[in-house]
């Protein structure tokens, strides 16, 4: 499975998939949500595949949304490309919830927006040391999306997330997984080392049960995240559409506080 964007590689039963934007801090661009639903979609049909891991080239897991295309996105107004960005977003979230086979977070470094969201849709989450987690999508007039309104809370609380959302404050390894956002934390040199051992052990299992399991805790869930989703998908392109969130753009890429307006 050959593609720039997001590199596979498979040992054993266990295929990984690296977001290949190191220079870009894996931001999830097109190329990237395309690669990583090829890949999806190659694992759901290959039996030889029993579980996946998603983590990120370089220093970061994902630093979510691709700003300055976004910018571009509201300069020539184009909503409904932007739609498209958010739609696939879910699609991808929807993939990996449907998943019957168990797909794990190794998180490398910081995962900020819906590089957090993309992590926090994966079944279990691995945390280098070296994580940050942050939501901070009003420092630019946004609204959460990529599932995250319907995953945090339910993670770490109504309180917690609210904080999260809030106040934008990026959250460490240790804490994250003290507040059960992750499910383990291991020193950065030994992510990969330790994330295959999970990986290995997790593909031992049966795979009917796993799926069945994954099935069976999801199952009633899929209508609220779907519900939760298109409401993110409403609230985003309010939000996109606004003059706030130009000014939070052009804030944040000129590395200026942002004076909003509430409109």
């Amino acid at each position: 499975m050959p593609d720039e964007a997001v590199l596979c590689e498979q040992a054993g039963a266990v295929v990984t998939l690296t977001l290949h934007r190191p220079d870009r801090r894996n931001a999830l661009d097109d190329e990237v949500r395309a690669g990583l639903a090829r890949a999806l979609a190659h694992i759901l049909h290959d039996p030889s595949v029993r579980v996946a891991v998603i983590t990120g080239a370089g220093e970061s897991f994902s630093t979510g949304a691709d700003l300055q295309g976004m910018m571009d996105l509201k300069a020539r107004h184009q909503s409904v490309a932007f739609r498209g960005y958010l739609e696939a977003g879910h699609a991808l979230v929807k993939a990996i919830r449907e998943l019957p086979k168990p797909v794990v977070a190794a998180v490398n470094g910081p995962a900020i927006d819906a590089g957090m969201n993309l992590a926090l849709a994966c079944d279990l989450r691995i945390a280098s040391d070296r994580a940050l987690f942050t939501q901070a999508f009003l420092e630019v007039g946004l609204h959460p999306d990529w599932g995250g309104t319907f995953s945090l809370p339910r993670l770490v609380g109504l309180g917690r997330a609210l904080q999260m959302y809030l106040l934008g404050e990026p959250l460490g390894a240790e804490e994250a997984f003290r507040i059960g956002l992750v499910n383990r934390v291991v020193p950065h040199d030994r992510l990969t080392a330790e994330t295959e051992t999970l990986a290995a052990r997790l593909a031992s299992a049966p795979p009917l049960p796993v799926a069945l399991l994954k099935q069976a805790l999801y199952q009633r869930l899929e209508t609220q995240l779907d519900l939760m989703m298109d409401f993110e998908v409403s609230a985003q392109m309010k939000c996109f559409e606004s003059n706030d969130c130009t000014e939070g753009l052009e804030a944040f890429l000129a590395g200026r506080p942002a004076r909003f307006k509430g409109f």
